[in-house]
């Protein structure tokens, strides 16, 4: 039997805005200030006339005032418009925005969640400037993947060798790079807030948002960033920083 990805891709887009418009509704926004990225984006912001961060929910890693925030969650976008961004509904593979129009873009734990990757990364690539900074973040190695996965709605993990050469046709060379990513170490807290999620919903997103989110910003660790590309044998999440040279 056939497989269609298109429906496929709808699935698990639907899921997306369903899991995130709930978890949106139920929270406020963390201050960009507060993730272990704010050394990183800060200083690149500095040299950045035109920016734009992609999916950011409520969870924007780029200052508010002044950058262009694209999601497809109507709950995100209003707070971040009243604190002075510039906020655009929209499908991240079809940005509303000039060819050529941005000095820097993040997407920080969105590629994942996009069943067709290669339009995302195409927009990256039309949406900047040669010389542009693109900063990402997305899972690596399909072996780990887990509940955590299915929990937050990716679409995939990457083998680092494919994930490379996506890269490379889409004219973007890694600058640096580090480990990333929030995701519980524990397999009996991931199954314990799944079922929550499916059973509790309204309770688990308080506890969340009220409990989980906030330790794991306590714990988070500095990033530590390396030229090029880092051996991500071992790694479950990676950012990388990388420019657009052509």
């Amino acid at each position: 039997m056939a497989v269609d990805h298109r429906d496929n891709g709808r699935a698990a887009a639907a899921a997306n805005r369903r899991f995130y418009s709930a978890l949106w509704s139920a929270t406020t926004i963390v201050p960009p200030e507060r993730f272990n990225t704010w050394p990183l984006v800060s200083r690149l912001t500095e040299r950045a006339a035109a920016r734009l961060e992609i999916g950011p929910g409520l969870r924007p890693r780029l200052p508010v005032a002044g950058t262009c925030f694209v999601d497809v969650s109507r709950e995100a976008l209003a707070p971040l418009g009243d604190r002075g961004g510039f906020p655009t509904q929209c499908d991240v593979t079809a940005l509303p925005f000039r060819d050529g129009s941005f000095d820097l873009v993040c997407a920080f734990d969105v590629v994942e969640h996009v069943d067709d990757d290669r339009r995302i990364f195409h927009e990256f690539r039309r949406v900047t400037r040669a010389g542009a900074t693109i900063v990402f973040s997305v899972p690596l190695h399909p072996r780990r993947w887990s509940t955590f996965d299915e929990l937050v709605g990716h679409v995939r993990r990457y083998e680092p060798e494919k994930l490379l050469a996506l890269l490379r046709g889409h004219d973007l060379d890694i600058e640096r790079s580090a480990t990333f990513g929030m995701e519980p170490r524990s397999p009996w807290l991931l199954r314990f807030a799944a079922w929550g999620l499916k059973h509790r919903r309204e309770r688990a997103m308080k506890w969340y948002n009220a409990v989980l989110m906030p330790l794991g910003l306590r714990l988070q660790r500095p990033l530590d960033l390396a030229p090029g590309m880092i051996d991500a044998t071992n790694v479950g999440e990676v950012l990388l920083v990388c420019r657009r040279s052509t």
